[in-house]
């Protein structure tokens, strides 16, 4: 995925109200831009962070500018992290379309959005007339806590729960299941789940794969140009 054009370097004053962040340009002009990230972001609002951001001129949007990357020193240099959380579920049906994710080629079809489940909407349906249809569900992984590791969720998922639920649904129902998660940073060799910050999370887990849910760990190559999924990495355990 290209952005369209070119992000804006600057410097991170703040991050406040969950969605607002205030910016220092390296011209000089200060800003608030939008930050399409509901989680914790655990180590990466740090004050003086290297953040680029988007600019939109859609008329009607009551910020012009949204957070895309930051660099941060996750203790192995620094590091460039995708921080919006509105792109995964492109770069992931990105991936599918040229073959990268290789656990799901083979498919025809993609549609995006589908509702499913219970009052839900599942982010791909995968579809080909000689396999059951492949639900899809795609998780952002910003979080290191330790040089390497990426884990997943960064605070209490309750929603994140029930999608891992009702995947196991579809598996029982004769579908097949997968949970993607894409991590948006280049320096992650695993992946774990970061049990002590929401234990049902990694229950949902346990159980949504001893139903048959597959769990996959993908990362991403990130520049101020553009952001590819590259590879897969480990799951530990």
């Amino acid at each position: 995925m290209r952005f369209p054009t070119p992000l804006i370097p600057g410097r991170l004053i703040r991050r406040y109200k969950r969605f607002l962040a205030d910016v220092r340009l390296d011209t000089g002009e200060e800003l608030t831009a939008h930050c399409a990230n509901p989680g914790a972001m655990t180590g990466l609002n740090v004050p003086g962070a290297r953040v680029w951001l988007s600019k939109s001129d859609k008329p009607g949007r009551k910020l012009s500018h949204s957070w895309e990357l930051a660099e941060i020193d996750f203790g192995q240099g620094l590091e460039t992290v995708g921080i919006n959380t509105a792109h995964p579920n492109a770069l992931v049906a990105e991936a599918i379309g040229a073959g990268t994710i290789v656990e799901l080629d083979g498919y025809l079809s993609l549609a995006r959005e589908v509702a499913y489940g219970r009052a839900s909407r599942v982010d791909m349906v995968l579809s080909a007339a000689d396999r059951p249809p492949c639900y899809v569900e795609v998780k952002n992984v910003h979080l290191m806590r330790q040089p390497q590791l990426a884990e997943f969720p960064d605070s209490v998922t309750t929603r994140g729960a029930k999608h891992l639920e009702e995947l196991g649904d579809q598996v029982e129902a004769g579908a097949r299941a997968v949970m993607v998660f894409l991590i948006q940073y280049g320096g992650a060799e695993r992946f774990c789940l970061a049990r002590d910050i929401d234990p049902a999370y990694g229950r949902a887990f346990d159980r949504a794969r001893t139903r048959g849910v597959e769990m996959l760990a993908y990362r991403c190559r990130l520049t101020p140009e553009e952001i590819v999924v590259e590879r897969a990495v480990p799951i530990m355990e």
